[in-house]
């Protein structure tokens, strides 16, 4: 039996840098006032064709969709936003505090073509801000991505943002945008010609090698913007400047998803080389509304959880983490005592490991130093007779001989020194 295509293990030896950056990413949004959520793996249909856009890559072909038995139509969360929305509402957390800060990690599932780095189950680090509408909150969503970064090691970090404009604005900018689409007609992909009448904007993520050199000239967003979306912008570029974080203006920055607008960005980093994004985000003021919620301005971003580790995995590798104590225990009476101490260790925190096969003192030396075991605790019939056991440091090669009285605090007073 093996994993179905894009779908893995994530196995124990690499498992440590997912914990590191799960233990830096929670206690940087902590300071931050942001609280953790859970939210279904499942939800209806509806609710990403909805928030997502039903003429989107994602809703027409990449979701994970299926009847249940009473027919309902569910899919496979393709990703954390819509469904934070849809808790938000459907619980009036509003009702309480309209100004609400989540985050949450898990799995989201999208049927993509599997390549290196991006997989149908993918993990993602998600972040969420409801009820404040000020652009000082656009510049601190994109400052702790900056700051959790730096605290992992990542180096060439730079921001690259975009204004998508509101609805006020927008319709003059795609009627631009359309006006340019159809000089470039013969040049534009099937699902490019297809989005045209749908959503133009769409136009611009297009991946396609030929579509992006046609769209090299498209007019920009930052050309169309009304008043109020200009000072927006304008503050948060003013603000990441005082602040330090770099950034650049990508004009040909969009999302492809439906319910953004206004602020947009990337982070992206160079430690592989090459320009690499590794999160993203922006302001979707009107998706509250749109679910069933009062009008509610929101903004959040999405980390790729993968992607972010195989980047770390180029700065440093994997890291076990060491045995504390090894027992060596030869005998029957040896074993069960062993036993019992184990455990006791354990519960107390120090990593112990012991050998239940019946192997000789030698095989179990082997497998001491194979766990790279910081003691060595030898337990055979002899030491027992006389009411004692051998502590060995593997470092140094010393040995000291303890009572079995309390031998448990001494373990712990010792190993944990």
């Amino acid at each position: 039996m093996q994993t179905i295509r894009g779908f893995r293990d994530i196995l124990p030896e690499t498992i440590g840098l997912w914990q590191k950056v799960e233990k830096e990413a929670t206690q940087l949004f902590e300071a931050f006032g942001f609280s953790e959520i859970r939210i279904p793996i499942l939800e209806k249909t509806e609710l990403f064709a909805r928030s997502i856009g039903e003429a989107t890559d994602i809703v027409e072909k990449e979701m994970y969709t299926f009847e249940d038995r009473k027919g309902d139509k569910l899919t496979l969360r393709p990703e954390a936003t819509a469904s934070i929305v849809r808790s938000y509402v459907q619980h009036k957390m509003y009702a309480s505090d309209p100004v609400r800060k989540f985050f949450m990690t898990g799995p989201m599932f999208r049927r993509e073509r599997p390549q290196k780095g991006r997989y149908r189950q993918f993990y993602q680090i998600d972040a969420e801000v409801f009820g404040i509408d000020s652009p000082y909150i656009d510049s601190q969503l994109i400052l702790i991505l900056h700051e959790l970064f730096k605290r992992l090691g990542l180096t060439g970090l730079s921001a690259h943002i975009n204004s998508l404009g509101c609805p006020d604005c927008r319709p003059a900018y795609q009627k631009a945008l359309l006006e340019f689409l159809e000089s470039k007609k013969e040049t534009l992909c099937e699902n490019c010609l297809r989005r045209m009448d749908k959503n133009p904007l769409r136009i611009l993520d297009c991946k396609v090698i030929e579509c992006k050199g046609a769209l090299m000239d498209a007019p920009s967003t930052l050309d169309h913007l009304c008043p109020a979306c200009t000072d927006h912008f304008e503050t948060v570029k003013r603000t990441l400047e005082i602040q330090g974080v770099d950034f650049m203006v990508d004009k040909t920055l969009v999302r492809g998803l439906d319910y953004y607008t206004r602020t947009a960005w990337e982070i992206q980093t160079t430690t592989l080389g090459a320009q690499s994004a590794v999160a993203g985000g922006g302001r979707y003021d009107k998706l509250v509304a749109e679910l069933g919620g009062p009008p509610t301005p929101a903004i959040g971003f999405a980390i790729g959880f993968d992607r972010l580790v195989e980047v770390l995995e180029q700065i440093e590798a994997p890291k076990e983490k060491p045995l504390d104590l090894f027992i060596v225990s030869l005998g029957d009476t040896a074993v069960e005592k062993a036993y019992l101490w184990s455990c006791e260790l354990n519960r107390n925190n120090v990593r112990t490991e012991l050998d239940f096969r019946g192997k000789s003192m030698k095989a179990l030396m082997k497998r001491a130093d194979k766990l790279k075991a910081s003691y060595v605790l030898i337990a055979g019939e002899n030491e027992l007779a006389q009411n004692t056991v051998l502590l060995r440091n593997m470092a140094t090669t010393e040995q000291v001989s303890l009572k079995l009285d309390h031998l448990v605090l001494d373990l712990i007073r010792i190993i944990k020194k």
